[in-house]
């Protein structure tokens, strides 16, 4: 199980995901700055007619057209809230990105000085070997 993601960690181009994470936590930056300035929408207080005679029909239509644009109002200020908090939440995926690649490109340059050392020290000791 190791191998794979070994394997899977080999073809991930590092290099572009180092450069381009700052760029993505200021992507998200700016969207959840954008959302979170947005005015959550308030529901319309429903104007309720009177009326009398054929006014009844059309007024029990009107009623029901109310109802539902209260409805919509409400499903609306929830699909507000989700993407308040979806916003929130890329964000700080998107911030956290930003450490595990820079954790990442630390842990790079160190196994490769660990390598280069390896190569030395095992140089010297044929070296020594052979003397």
């Amino acid at each position: 199980m190791a191998m794979g993601w070994l394997s899977v960690l080999k073809l991930v181009p590092w290099g572009d995901v180092i450069e381009n994470a700052p760029k993505v936590a200021q992507g998200a930056k700016k969207l959840w700055n954008k959302v979170g300035k947005k005015p959550q929408p308030k529901a319309l207080d429903p104007v309720m007619h009177a009326g009398s005679g054929a006014l009844e029909g059309q007024d029990a239509v009107v009623g029901a057209l109310q109802a539902q644009v209260a409805e919509l109002q409400v499903a609306t200020a929830e699909l507000h809230q989700q993407m308040l908090e979806s916003s929130a939440l890329i964000q700080s995926l998107a911030e956290q990105n930003t450490q595990l690649v820079q954790r990442v490109d630390v842990n790079h340059k160190r196994l490769l000085a660990l390598g280069v050392l390896t190569l030395v020290f095992g140089m010297a000791l044929v070296v020594q070997y052979f003397r």
